[in-house]
C-alpha cells in the first residue's frame, strides 16, 4: 500500500536530499559554488570565535627559528609584557616565533590566540595557545589578523612574513585601516629591506616618501610597548571622539521618537 502512494517517475529534490546515501556523486563538493559557502563559513567562525577578543597585537615571525635564538626570547618577552596589559595576543598558531609569543602570553596568564592554516607539509600548532583556529583559506586567516588587532609586530621572518607585513603597509597607506602601528623588530635583518625601499623604490617614485614612515624598526622591546600604548591611547581618544559626536545624534533620535509616540491617537 505504501508503495503505491509514492507518485510514479523522477523523485523530488526532497527526497534526494533526505536518502541515507548520496543520490548521485560527491563531486559538487570541489565546485566553486560549494567551496564559497566553505569560505562563508570559516568567516562566520572567525568572527564568532575572535569578537570579543578587546585589545590585541598579532606577532609573526619565521617558524624555523629555534628556541634558542636570541629573537625567540625577545618574542617570548614581548608575549608576556602584552598579556600583563591585558592585551591579547595573536599568532599564526606555528612553532618558532609564534610559539615563544603564545608561551609568553600564556605563562603570563593572558589571551594566547593561535590561527592555523592547512598547508601541504603539515604544521602542528604549538602548545601555548589558549584558542585556536583552524582555517583552509589564507585570505580568510589573514583577514582575522587585521580585523581583530589594532597592531602588528614583525620578527625576522621568510615569505609568509614578508607576506603579511607588506599587506598591512598596503592597508594603511590605502587607508583601510587607521591607528595601525606595523613595528619590525631587529634592525639588522630588516635594515637590508628599508635601505632597498629607499632606493630604488622610493627614490623611482613606486612609494612616496611618507610611505616610509608607515612602520617602525627597533632592537628593543621596550620602544615596542610605548608604541603599541600610544597608538592604543590614540584609538582611545579617537572613539572618544566619535561617542561624543554621535551622542547628539541620539538625543535627537529619542525626542523625535518620542515625539512620534505622543503624536498617535489614542
Amino acid at each position: 500500500m505504501s508503495q503505491q502512494r509514492r507518485p510514479p517517475g523522477k523523485p523530488t529534490e526532497d527526497r534526494k536530499l533526505l536518502r541515507p546515501a548520496p543520490y548521485a556523486d560527491t563531486s559538487f563538493l570541489e565546485t566553486d559554488a560549494w567551496r564559497s559557502l566553505r569560505i562563508m563559513g570559516e568567516f562566520v567562525e572567525g568572527f564568532d570565535a575572535l569578537a570579543d577578543l578587546g585589545p590585541a597585537v598579532s606577532v609573526f615571525g619565521s617558524a624555523r627559528l629555534p628556541a634558542d635564538d636570541p629573537s625567540y626570547a625577545q618574542a617570548e618577552d614581548l608575549g608576556r609584557r602584552l598579556a600583563g596589559q591585558g592585551i591579547t595576543v595573536i599568532t599564526g598558531g606555528g612553532p618558532g616565533i609564534m610559539e615563544a609569543a603564545n608561551k609568553g602570553a600564556k605563562d603570563a596568564g593572558g589571551e594566547s590566540v593561535g590561527l592555523a592554516i592547512e598547508l601541504p607539509h603539515e604544521q602542528s600548532t604549538n602548545p601555548y595557545c589558549t584558542r585556536v583556529l583552524n582555517f583552509r583559506y589564507f585570505f580568510v586567516r589573514k583577514t582575522m589578523f587585521v580585523k581583530y588587532a589594532q597592531g602588528f609586530v614583525i620578527f625576522p621572518g621568510g615569505f609568509g612574513t614578508f607576506d603579511e607585513l607588506f599587506e598591512s603597509l598596503t592597508l594603511v597607506q590605502t587607508g583601510k585601516i587607521e591607528h595601525f602601528p606595523v613595528i619590525l623588530v631587529g634592525t639588522k635583518y630588516w635594515q637590508p629591506l628599508i635601505d632597498w625601499l629607499r632606493d630604488p623604490v622610493q627614490t623611482h617614485a613606486m612609494i612616496g616618501p611618507a610611505d616610509l614612515d608607515l612602520f617602525r624598526c627597533t632592537d628593543n622591546t621596550d620602544d615596542v610597548i610605548a608604541w603599541l600604548e600610544e597608538s592604543f591611547a590614540e584609538e582611545r581618544e579617537s572613539h572618544k571622539d566619535v561617542a561624543e559626536h554621535r551622542e547628539p545624534e541620539k538625543v535627537e533620535a529619542k525626542q523625535e521618537k518620542r515625539a512620534q509616540r505622543t503624536a498617535l491617537p489614542e
